[in-house]
């Protein structure tokens, strides 16, 4: 679970509506189905109208990562590519296959069985590559899909606030209805700009990040899969593949190197 993603949420929330409070407009000042409308319901009009459905459904998908990204272990991944490396000087390549099985991500077992077959270090990492290449374009569309609300839904507030307005000037005779409508008018405006700028605009970086660094990973285990292929050295392999990942020392590492 991403505790950085709820907290920024349930602190956007707070933001949103304590500040509304302290200024006076109350919760009120934040509740207009018409600025609902206008904004939200628009900015999906306007993402569906720009996006191709399976590249939509991808994003509302991966919207799930938000909150529980995908598992990037580099340290776990590592551990597994020199143990391979160690069978392979052992028993050869050959003796990779009665691991194939013990993998779930279909992207390692794939580039595993590449080894088993027998494919030239250049040609696994021509196919690998390509499909790594194919997946981070895709999932950076998926991802870009939540910018695109963040465009859209602020210009679509203004928007709103113009039409409010137009309605305040259709009712210049009645005085009273003045205060009102231009309050309800701005409201578009917090929408679009809020829903854009704490929400909307940080999940979409945030699932680029993702996106990136699922890429990153699988370019190690190419490069790993590559050295076992060459007949590298497992501590050589390890000792490359460690240069992938920026890896925090541990709290008792710390201590133990104080000590």
């Amino acid at each position: 679970m991403d505790l950085m993603t709820i907290l920024g949420f349930v602190l956007a929330l707070v933001a949103l509506i304590l500040g509304s409070i302290l200024k006076g407009a109350g919760l009120k000042g934040l509740i207009g189905g018409a600025a609902f409308v206008i904004v939200i319901v628009g900015t999906l009009g306007s993402v569906f109208a720009q996006t191709p459905k399976p590249i939509f459904m991808r994003a509302m998908k991966m919207g799930k990562w938000l909150f529980k990204p995908p598992v990037i272990d580099p340290a776990a991944q590592i551990a597994n590519v020199v143990e391979w490396s160690r069978v392979a000087r052992k028993d050869g390549l050959m003796g990779l296959e009665s691991r194939i099985d013990d993998v779930s991500d279909d992207f390692i077992k794939k580039g595993l069985q590449l080894l088993v077959d027998g494919g030239e270090p250049e040609n696994i990492r021509h196919i690998l590559e390509v499909e790594v290449d194919t997946a981070e374009e895709y999932d950076t569309a998926a991802a870009k899909v939540y910018e695109a609300m963040g465009i859209y839904a602020p210009t679509l507030g203004i928007v709103g606030a113009v039409l409010g307005l137009m309605a305040v000037m259709a009712n210049l005779a009645d005085p009273s209805k003045l205060g009102p409508g231009i309050a309800a008018a701005f409201t578009a405006t917090i929408y679009g700009i809020a829903s854009a700028n704490l929400f909307f605009l940080p999940y979409a970086n945030k699932l680029k990040h993702h996106v990136k660094q699922q890429a990153k990973l699988r370019n190690m285990m190419i490069e790993g899969l590559v050295l076992i292929a060459q007949g590298d050295n497992p501590r050589n392999i390890e000792t490359r593949l460690q240069g992938y990942f920026v890896v925090e020392p541990k709290k008792g590492d710390d201590k133990a190197k104080k000590g």
